[in-house]
């Protein structure tokens, strides 16, 4: 059976959303795959995003990332929106959440790391509902 598809999404594909698809391939990838996608999309991922990504979990984001806009992806079971205050366009799912973040990006290293670690413990959350069955 194929694993179910989780899409994380943000206007821009640079921060969030990266750091999200980083996180669900890290802790996840065994219940289900990590994408990430945005309404626009900036020429590269947040540099503060990458480095905290790599100081944190050792993950370099840019080896295997790249800003995507929604019709670069696959269809997907789960949508997940970073929280960024505008309205997100439909994307077909059978189960859509909204995580509530804040853009860190101009702020603090402090900033960044709690926006990690909120995305950290609520990836926790996704995948074990994905695993239970429970979406």
């Amino acid at each position: 059976m194929d694993k179910c598809k989780v899409a994380f999404i943000c206007v821009h594909n640079s921060c969030r959303s990266q750091m999200a698809e980083a996180l669900g391939k890290h802790l996840a990838s065994d219940v289900f795959e990590s994408y990430s996608a945005g309404t626009e999309t900036k020429p590269q991922i947040n540099q503060d995003a990458v480095r905290i990504m790599q100081q944190l979990y050792g993950i370099d984001m840019e080896q295997t990332q790249y800003p995507k806009l929604l019709s670069d992806i696959p269809p997907v079971d789960v949508a997940v929106t970073m929280g960024c205050n505008v309205q997100c366009p439909c994307l077909p799912c059978r189960h859509r959440e909204d995580w509530g973040l804040d853009d860190p990006t101009g702020k603090t290293d402090e900033v960044f790391i709690e926006t990690a670690r909120a995305i950290e413990r609520k990836m926790k959350e996704l995948r074990s509902l994905i695993y239970d069955g429970l979406i």
